[in-house]
């Protein structure tokens, strides 16, 4: 049987099988430029595997192909279902839907009174002295108020009028719109008027239904509203890629990754929770695999084609409420999650006078200018310039038939162009290229770190990404970290992370009262109805081998908007001092004289899964035989070319030690040694890098 795991992203799909079925393992092991097979205990083995994410030409959809190419299949020929136990994935189709406004068209069923609240929203100044504001374009097409209301207190002061709202929801349905959300005044406590238009709109015939009580029932308007309507225009999309997914495997069991870090059966999957699904898998992964190796403190850097995601990790995931991603503010619990528009295919500007890295990016089609599809030059073309990529350890998967290397000699042609015009060398221009995409990359860990008040000197860096180990050493570099680890899977480790990951189900009450403890019976009653409901969603079937639960709550100082979160336990003085210990490491200062609000209580039910194996290694050389490059290339790094070993990852057993600069290929990644770095292999097959004293 085989147990899929898979992380579509914007340019590449990484794919993670795990396989007891040795002809498979033989059939792929004659493909060794395309497929990493690893042996695992028990008669298992790992099949490591990447391909474009966009390939018009070759193939219809990335994940589908990959798994006939991991079973030998044309194109043509029936999957055969029954050899796949289920199929574990992440996905930026709903990511990239809102990043290009390709989702579905919204009607925004709204209390009378209140049809301008989404667009005027909270009145936010991020820059302060920006003399034009420029407000974040709505996603919803059309406004239609309702005249409903119920007061603070669930009294019913204006009943819904059933033979207006059937009529108006009939002309918008007839021009065509298929998706609404509906957000009344006070619906999070008292939604009973949100039920009865959502009845009518469904009995019309409506196919996306939102209701805020349901997606978003928390305190707050705007917030409220805006998550709700987010979730009616990512809904049906997403819902139409996952029924094409489950349409070629039928029987089989499918899964994602939601925004918060846990994973979900394919037909509860929303458009809400699915913002950050690819990059929550790299987090579950990075996670994972540093606790295995002995680092409890990480932060996470996962490096790919379109986009950069850091984030921060000290004993238990770290998720955050209040969101704006791609222009759309949502209020949903997503793992705390930083990205800036830097990746290996980020594009190089030079405009006459500076250069620019990103945002643009290339994408996977056409792709960095090396990717032989007339691509622009991209900070893979500037690792290739200065020799840190080398097109014969890079997979083989570009041209017409998907057969040929990168293209080092049109990276020349375009930098030595470039170069003519800046009166700069080739090299030189690379390396300032690549300066301000490590710069940028920088600057995103800072603010998820130094900003928050945490030191990241004492942090291993969890590096992963296909391009994560071209520039590890220099992000660490710059903001001063030691040590970086680098799994055996890293170039595919947000694939892998979906193997790694529980169930997950959080729920969430609005209160909004004193933290007093009077207050506790009513907490308590609170988290035992929340555990309930979450558990509701879980499959009691399901094949776990343990089961846990946590309970938050969000605290914020009274008259304040910004709340923190903290474990919930029944001494009320002691979750006031979790919250002052954060808070004066968030802010540098605490309020002793305030009182504390409960804004919410969370409850998250986790039925942990079985989770593949790591296999250990073993060492055959002396420990005095150093390991033998497969050979000696110039790089252009510290501003000279230097002779620089490459090494081949499986080459090197337990103990090897290597002194930069080299160079370590993977099949699925490459690796950059730089000067005053030095890289060890444990037992476990772990990469550790470590700055010289």
């Amino acid at each position: 049987m085989l147990k899929i795991f898979v992380d579509r992203g914007g340019t590449f799909t990484d794919m993670v099988a795990v396989s007891n079925n040795p002809a498979i393992v033989d059939r792929l092991s004659q493909d060794a430029k395309q497929f990493l097979i690893v042996p695992l205990p028990n008669q298992q083995w790992i099949i490591l595997y990447k391909l474009l994410s966009e390939n018009p030409e070759r193939y219809q959809d990335a994940v589908i192909q990959g798994i006939r190419d991991i079973l030998g299949l044309s194109v043509n020929d029936p999957i055969p279902t029954e050899q796949i136990e289920v199929v574990k994935m992440g996905t930026t189709v709903a990511t990239n839907a809102l990043l290009e406004r390709k989702g579905d068209r919204v009607v925004l069923i709204i209390t009378k009174g209140f049809k301008d609240a989404l667009r005027i929203g909270y009145q936010n100044r991020p820059n302060i002295f920006a003399r034009q504001i420029i407000l974040p374009s709505m996603l919803y097409e059309s406004v239609l108020e309702v005249e409903e209301r119920y007061d603070t207190n669930g009294n019913e002061l204006i009943p819904v009028n059933f033979a207006q709202i059937r009529q108006d929801l009939q002309n918008i349905y007839d021009t065509g719109v298929r998706s609404c959300a509906i957000v009344f005044m006070h619906s999070f406590r008292y939604p009973q008027h949100e039920k009865q238009v959502a009845q009518i709109a469904l009995d019309i015939g409506f196919t996306q239904v939102s209701v805020s009580h349901k997606v978003s029932p928390l305190m707050k308007l705007v917030s409220r509203g805006d998550t709700t309507v987010v979730d009616a225009y990512l809904s049906p999309m997403l819902r139409r890629y996952v029924d094409q997914v489950a349409s070629q495997l039928p029987n089989v069991r499918l899964m994602f990754m939601k925004s918060d870090g846990g994973l979900v059966d394919a037909h509860l999957f929303q458009g809400k929770d699915s913002i950050l699904s690819g990059p929550a898998g790299g987090i579950v992964g990075a996670v994972q695999t540093s606790l295995r190796a002995g680092f409890p403190k990480i932060v996470t850097f996962d490096m790919g084609g379109t986009s950069t995601d850091v984030a921060h990790f000290n004993g238990e995931y770290e998720r955050q409420i209040d969101n704006e991603i791609a222009g759309a503010r949502m209020r949903v619990p997503v793992l705390s999650i930083h990205t800036v528009a830097a990746g290996g295919g980020s594009i190089l500007f030079y405009d006459g006078s500076r250069f620019r890295v990103g945002p643009e990016s290339a994408g996977a089609n056409p792709g960095p200018a090396c990717y032989r599809k007339g691509g622009p030059l991209t900070v893979t073309d500037a690792n290739v310039m200065l020799g840190k990529i080398r097109p014969n350890y890079f997979p083989h998967i570009f041209g017409q038939k998907g057969n040929l290397p990168l293209d080092a000699e049109i990276v020349q042609y375009k930098f030595t162009e470039l170069a003519q015009e800046i009166q700069k060398t080739p090299e030189a221009i690379a390396t300032g290229f690549l300066a301000i995409a490590v710069d940028n990359m920088a600057n995103a860990i800072k603010k998820i770190s130094l900003q928050r008040g945490y030191d990241v000197s004492r942090y291993a860096m969890c590096c992963f990404g296909g391009a994560g180990g071209q520039v590890a050493c220099l992000i660490a570099d710059t903001l001063g970290i030691k040590t970086i680890f680098l799994h055996p899977y890293a170039g595919v480790l947000s694939a892998y992370g979906m193997g790694l990951a529980d169930i997950r189900v959080i729920k969430e009450s609005a209160l909004e009262q004193t933290l007093t403890q009077d207050l506790i019976p009513l907490l308590q009653q609170l988290r035992e109805t929340l555990e309930i409901q979450a558990r509701n969603e879980l499959n009691p079937q399901e094949a776990s081998i343990g089961e846990k639960v946590t309970q938050k709550v969000n605290l914020k100082y009274q008259g304040t908007d910004f709340t923190l979160t903290v474990d919930f336990v029944e001494d009320v003085a002691i979750m006031r001092s979790h919250f002052e210990t954060e808070h004066k490491s968030r802010y540098g200062f605490i309020q002793s004289q305030k009182s504390l609000i409960v804004e919410s209580i969370s409850v998250e039910v986790i039925q942990l899964m079985d989770t593949p194996q790591e296999a250990l290694i073993t060492r055959t050389r002396p420990l005095e035989v150093l390991p033998t490059p497969v050979e000696m290339v110039q790089i252009y790094t510290n501003h000279t070319w230097q002779k620089t070993p490459i090494y081949r990852r499986e080459h090197l057993e337990p103990d090897d030690c290597i002194a930069g600069p080299a160079i370590i290929v993977e099949k699925i990644s490459t690796i950059v040694v730089e000067p005053n770095w030095k890289a060890r292999l444990t037992e476990k097959n772990h990469l550790i890098l470590q700055q010289y004293s």
